[in-house]
């Protein structure tokens, strides 16, 4: 939910989570360091089953938790454990993920992780890939009226895909994910990212150390693994293509979704998008060539000149020749500074930071993503601390800063913005105090034909604080980039 303007790597005092979850399924991608196209095989298990096998095998589960051996000690023991709360959850007993899992809550396993989601059928009412359902109901967020969308008839056809940004779950898109799949008539698909929500929690750092050097696993808290199982899930729908709809740090998974497959995305939309904008805007004009081609009358015969362009050649070697040992000098000295960075941000001293932000700040950076802070009910609060009772979440999100922090993306993702060619919308609120709207302003400068949309009065959550003007926003630039142009 939260992000930063001037970094995808966010304050760890903005994290707070959600939940939502149901069925279990079977599914599973391999991939060693880079990307991979999905493969599938769903096993559909009650949940009634899946919740009694994850109680009676807790202790030995392999994707949920972790031994904690990466940290040097415990943070407290284990009677201030039990006194403590954060941000108003008790700590005492901590569950498994699936156990606090909504009626229309679905699980599928995927690189070893049961990664929770959400999805909305208009055909099915939302039971398409969900048939068993839990037997005690939670409360449905409160309605919101959608008066100013007009019914259209045609339909786009497109199912999406909806990514959540930092410190947020499915339980963000909770309000527009019916009316979304009313607009395109198909489905609509929401999950949690790892750290997230009620996707497992897993020991990396344990898994890690135990794989082999031809076959590491693939880090599940890395932007790999998310744009990985955003793919899985285009094609766990049934997809060829899908639309993205990216919030915050959702949008940077988004578009590098597109790069990694841009036939797979028919359109991006990105929601307060924490992505640094270019500072020209786009792309910068190129320098004018030297002018080299001196006239062959002062050439011939002048040994000035060219003894001038042997020494030129010969210090343009020597300046490379440097400059290729100061890079790989550099090289080193990043991957031994990663490597203490990690180390650093693993260590008890930041795990017990964590909480500390956690309980001392959370509700009051949830409140200030909204607008109007008087808006924040019991409801929403309790949707986004509500993962903080699962085992293991303050690990979890120390492991998912420490990703975001230590990743090397080259080029960086601003300098190919000008590459996206899909239809592009850029929704933001002119009072986002997270991620302020001019970066929106300026992101849509570097995106070529992308289309700018403020929503006045609205802070970083527009999908949730203006959800009738959020939705419409959305229908029209759906129906202007794949309906009327084609009726044209």
């Amino acid at each position: 939910m939260f992000g930063h303007v001037l970094s995808p790597s966010l304050s760890p005092a903005l994290f707070f989570l959600h939940s939502s979850a149901g069925i279990k399924g079977g599914s599973r991608i391999q991939s060693n360091h880079g990307f991979a196209r999905r493969s599938s095989s769903i096993t559909r298990v009650p949940l009634s089953v899946s919740i009694a096998a994850s109680s009676s095998s807790s202790s030995s589960s392999s994707f949920v938790g972790g031994s904690g051996a990466e940290y040097s000690e415990p943070v407290y023991d284990s009677k201030a454990k039990q006194r403590r709360k954060i941000a108003g959850i008790d700590q005492e007993e901590l569950l498994e993920p699936i156990s606090l899992a909504d009626p229309d809550s679905c699980f599928c396993k995927f690189n070893d992780l049961e990664v929770h989601y959400k999805v909305y059928d208009p055909e099915l009412q939302g039971d398409s890939l969900c048939q068993t359902r839990t037997p005690t109901p939670t409360p449905d967020p409160p309605a919101l009226p959608l008066t100013s969308i007009p019914h259209r008839t045609n339909k786009i056809g497109l199912p999406m895909i909806l990514l959540h940004g930092f410190g947020a779950s499915v339980f963000s898109w909770n309000w527009v994910m019916k009316p979304l799949a009313d607009i395109t008539g198909s489905k609509v698909l929401a999950f949690d990212r790892p750290a997230f929500g009620l996707t497992s929690r897993v020991d990396y750092l344990g898994n890690s150390s135990a794989g082999t050097k031809d076959k590491k696993p693939l880090n599940p808290y890395s932007m790999a693994f998310s744009v990985l199982a955003t793919l899985y899930f285009i094609g766990f729908l049934g997809a060829e293509k899908a639309i993205l709809i990216g919030h915050s740090a959702g949008s940077l998974v988004a578009v590098n979704s597109y790069f990694q497959d841009p036939q797979s995305v028919a359109a991006l939309i990105l929601v307060a998008p924490s992505i640094l904008a270019p500072l020209g805007g786009g792309r910068l004009p190129r320098d004018n060539p030297v002018q080299e081609n001196v006239s062959d009358s002062n050439v011939v015969g002048n040994p000035i000149i060219h003894l001038f362009k042997i020494l030129s050649t010969v210090a343009k070697y020597i300046v490379q020749s440097i400059m290729q040992m100061m890079k790989r000098i550099l090289g080193i000295v990043d991957f031994f500074y990663i490597k203490l960075l990690s180390a650093f941000l693993r260590s008890t001293l930041i795990l017990t930071l964590v909480r500390i932000i956690i309980d001392k700040a959370g509700i009051v950076a949830i409140k200030n993503a909204w607008y109007d802070s008087a808006r924040v009910n019991e409801h929403v609060l309790h949707g986004y601390t509500k993962p903080l009772r699962t085992k293991n979440w303050d690990k979890a999100l120390v492991e998912f800063v420490a990703a975001m922090l230590t990743d090397r993306t080259s080029p960086p993702l601003s300098k190919r913005l000008h590459e996206i060619s899909c239809p592009v919308l850029i929704i933001t609120g002119d009072s986002d105090r997270l991620v302020p709207s001019w970066n929106a302003v300026k992101l849509s400068q570097a995106i070529p034909g992308s289309h700018l949309e403020v929503i006045k009065q609205c802070g970083h959550l527009p999908h949730e604080e203006k959800v009738d003007e959020f939705v419409s926003i959305v229908q029209k630039f759906l129906y202007r980039a794949f309906v009327d142009s084609q009726e044209q």
